[in-house]
């Protein structure tokens, strides 16, 4: 599908949430290797109307930015290729996209992104054709089919209904990252903290100095 179709089809999304809103190709504080489409900075600069208001948080266009988890763990993937090259990796929660492209870009044998939401599928058709980089899509974790070597998620800690994903991960997958700003002290069997790593979410969202600091869990062999 071409990029000019693509995007009309996201902002269409957009627009059922923010009508006035619209996207633009932006590089990404700390992560110059890629760019995104995201919300406009310009479209965040003001006061939101009551009903605005309702409906972004009942629908937020979370594809519409780059969370700082996922500029994150994006990076550590850019820093560390030899953790991801030539092997088979699902990102869960994809959103925008930008950890399965950081996949892709070091090269990954097959890079997935998975997102149950179709605005965040469309948003990661859309950034693979800006990046020149190929992923595949999926809206179905339990449907993808074929191995996986490593699963990679971003900020999906913070509803718990995704807790027994954790479990789900290390049995479909040789190895499993995740990354999160919320989340600092996972008490979970099988999993350690690796360390910390930094992340600003982009657009900027004025969020608190705290959760720019992100901690990344590894899977136990």
């Amino acid at each position: 599908m071409s990029t000019p179709r693509l995007l009309a089809q996201l902002e269409e999304c957009l627009h059922q949430v923010l009508p006035d809103a619209r996207l633009a190709p932006c590089s990404l504080p700390g992560l110059p290797e890629l760019q995104l489409w995201l919300l406009d900075p310009v479209n965040l600069d003001r006061a939101f109307a009551s009903e605005e208001t309702r409906r972004l948080l009942e629908q937020p266009p979370y594809w519409g930015f780059c969370w700082g988890s996922g500029v994150a763990l994006a990076r550590w993937v850019l820093d560390n290729p030899q953790q991801v090259r030539g092997r088979r990796v699902l990102d869960f929660g994809s959103g925008s996209g930008v950890v399965a492209l950081a996949c892709s870009a070091v090269g990954a044998s097959r890079s997935i992104a998975c997102d149950l939401d179709q605005g965040a599928q469309l948003a990661s058709a859309l950034n693979a054709e800006l990046n020149g980089l190929p992923i595949e899509l999926a809206d179905d974790y339990f449907a993808v089919t074929g191995e996986l070597d490593l699963i990679l998620a971003a900020d999906v800690l913070y509803d718990s209904d995704n807790r027994p994903f954790l479990e789900r991960f290390r049995q479909r997958a040789d190895s499993v990252l995740i990354a999160d700003s919320r989340v600092r002290d996972l008490q979970h069997p099988g999993y350690h903290r690796l360390g910390h790593l930094h992340g600003q979410t982009w657009p900027e969202l004025g969020e608190p100095v705290e959760f720019r600091q992100v901690a990344l869990y590894q899977s136990l062999p």
